[in-house]
């Protein structure tokens, strides 16, 4: 879904601002919410989310504000209804941390960045 700006906000250049969209939600245990950027704004403006994807767990409960940021050369201005971002709500499995001495083998093994192929 699309979030909506409630207020008037400029982004001066390289600029970070957190803007309000006057939406508070109440996520059952075991669901999140990520916050993502819009690609237009993105694309065309330089607007992105520095904290991408931005979480709300399901203990949260105050208004959802959004940490945008200007990339660009230009000041760029939010109006009331604007749409400033994109909200997914995703089911997620809680684990329990076991501490132990080894990892079992993979095909991969500690093969770090680049090492699983083009």
């Amino acid at each position: 879904m699309d979030l909506h700006s409630v207020e008037s906000v400029t982004l001066a250049p390289m600029e970070t601002k957190l803007v309000a969209t006057g939406l508070a939600i109440e996520l059952p245990p075991g669901f999140e919410a990520q916050i993502r950027p819009r690609s237009g704004l993105a694309l065309k403006h330089s607007i992105t989310l520095p904290n991408s994807p931005a979480t709300i767990d399901p203990g949260y409960r105050g208004e959802i504000r959004v940490i945008l940021q200007n990339l660009g050369r230009e000041p760029f201005e939010i109006r009331p209804g604007d749409r400033i971002a994109q909200i997914v709500i995703s089911r997620y499995e809680a684990v329990e941390w076991v501490e132990g001495d080894e990892l079992s083998d993979s095909a991969r093994g500690a093969g770090g960045f680049g090492s699983s192929g083009r």
